[in-house]
Parts: structure tokens; sequence; C-alpha cells
């Protein structure tokens, strides 16, 4: 009989982090310009991107219209690709 291991959830915090960071190369952005956009601190951001703040909504909606994107797409997490 084989046994299953489950392989633990990925971190979401980190998850997120890399999604905004994600998000934000492919406008050619840097952390800072981000931050400028959305008017968040760029050591904030960058906590964020590391998966080291859990990042309150209001500034999920403010990433979101600095990205000029739709919530939901921060949210859109990758759980199967591999930590970087």
């Amino acid at each position: 009989m084989l046994s299953t291991v489950a392989t633990p959830p990925r971190d979401p915090l980190l998850l997120f982090g890399q999604r905004v960071a994600a998000l934000r190369r492919a406008r050619g952005w840097s952390q800072e310009r981000l931050a400028l956009e959305s008017g968040l601190a760029r050591s904030y951001l960058g906590g964020v991107e590391r998966g080291q703040r859990n990042i309150a909504l209001l500034n999920i909606l403010r990433l979101a219209e600095a990205l000029d994107c739709p919530p939901a797409d921060l949210l859109k997490l990758d759980r199967d690709r591999p930590a970087t």
C-alpha cells in the first residue's frame, strides 16, 4: 500500500507578495514606483512582496488601482509554483 503525503499549502502571504511583484515587474516598475503610485511606503511594499506583512484590504485596493487591475487579480495565487 502506498502512502500519500500531503504537501502543506504554501504561505498565502508569500504567494500574495510574489503575485504583487510579478504584476509590478510586468509593468516595468520598481518597488519605489509602485509605492509612489499606490501611496504606500516602499519599505511596507517590500515587506508585502517578501510575505512578511499581512496586508489590509484597503491596501490591496490601493495596489489594484495603481496596477490598473481588478483586486481579484492580486489574489490569483499560484500554489503550484515552486518557491523562489
